[in-house]
């Protein structure tokens, strides 16, 4: 019988090295992780919107079209409303800019005669403390923070851009990404896994939905109030109000400025009734509506809605109030589908072995 040799023991040496050689892979990727985040995040947002745009794909496919004719024509119309957005945005913004500015020497005036304001004015010494900020220091740094503005202009533009090219992949290769995906489960779980995938998917096509049907809400109460309170350009202006409201955390902010600023250029108590309507709406479309459009859409509840998007806009800014929601639906399908039934099914199989095991210990001492 040969003699078992006994097996090498590994040095301390090798194993510190084989340990300090993953520690600086995993800090590598972690470094690599944090320099194409923002990258990774137009991924994320361009996969969601394909993931929104595939059941329109889908409703023109039905319709006789092939995929790629129809995600032509899907990413056409999505540029012809964000197009329209920007000449809505535009020349209202520009003209009652213009406007406002002509109408600064009337406020100041109105400003000098009131006598409550003269006299904050002139306790506060405001008029002397502007004057001594306009140096050529504080001027050098307003350009600066211009050319910072412009820089991050065309750094968004280049987002957009990018994220728009990639969701047109995403539609293209659509059927492509999703049988890969599935086949990464295994085939006894390959069923179930596409049945709860395709339910997640019409989840996140019923979010973009119900953020249009929000949208829609908010520009129609726009120009509602803009008739009544007589703001020229009302229909622009509530398509301004009603595109703004899709883009998430600031959009809403961005609307309402313009709005503002319309406001103000006819008046100052239409300026400030702008304000207090907005702040007063948001308020109600934020805590009522979105909450009660949402649920309707996917399914989940108020509270749930409203602690998703916050914790989303906290943890990834925009790019997480866009996709928290959907996101919640996803893992509340997930647990109501697939992890829920898999404990009653472990509960329902363990419980005859614990009723079986209880009786033997009865009737062991018995037979002793």
């Amino acid at each position: 019988m040969e003699k078992q040799l006994p097996s090498p023991r590994r040095s301390v040496f090798a194993t510190g090295f084989v340990g300090g050689l993953g520690l600086v892979c995993a800090v590598v990727l972690a470094l690599a992780v944090r320099e194409a985040a923002s990258i990774l995040l137009l991924i994320l947002v361009a996969l969601f919107l394909a993931i929104g745009l595939h059941p329109a794909v889908s409703w023109l496919q039905r319709r006789g079209l092939n995929r790629g004719l129809a995600v032509t024509v899907v990413a056409l119309a999505v540029t012809l409303l964000g197009c329209s957005g920007i000449v809505a945005l535009v020349p209202p913004l520009v003209s009652q800019s213009d406007h406002l500015v002509d109408a600064i020497p009337t406020y100041l005036d109105k400003i000098g005669k009131d006598p409550q304001l003269a006299e904050f004015l002139a306790r506060y010494d405001l008029v002397n403390r502007l004057k001594s900020a306009a140096t050529p220091e504080t001027l050098g740094q307003a350009l600066s923070g211009v050319f910072g503005g412009v820089l991050l202009f065309f750094g968004l533009i280049f987002n957009i851009v990018t994220a728009a090219v990639l969701t047109i992949y995403f539609l293209a290769a659509w059927q492509r990404l999703k049988e890969g995906f599935y086949r990464l489960f295994p085939a006894n779980r390959r069923e179930q896994a596409q049945a709860v995938g395709d339910e997640i998917f019409e989840k996140f096509g019923a979010y973009l939905l119900g953020s249009l049907a929000v949208a829609l809400l908010a520009g129609v109460f726009a120009f509602a109030f803009f008739l009544i309170a007589g703001v020229p350009y009302a229909f622009a202006l509530a398509s301004v109000v009603a595109v703004c409201d899709l883009i998430p955390q600031i959009g809403a902010m961005l609307g309402a400025i313009v709005g503002v600023i319309a406001g103000f250029a006819v008046s100052i108590e239409v300026g400030v009734a702008c304000i207090i309507f907005f702040i007063v709406y948001q308020q109600v479309e934020n805590w009522l509506i979105a909450p009660r459009i949402m649920k309707r859409s996917v399914d989940i509840s108020d509270l749930a809605v409203i602690l998703s998007a916050l914790v989303g806009a906290v943890l990834l800014g925009a790019v997480g109030a866009l996709i928290a929601i959907p996101v919640t639906a996803a893992l509340q399908l997930i647990l109501r589908r697939i992890i829920i039934p898999s404990l009653d099914r472990a509960g329902i199989i363990d419980a005859p072995a614990e009723e079986e095991a209880s009786r033997h210990t009865e009737e062991q001492p018995d037979a002793v």
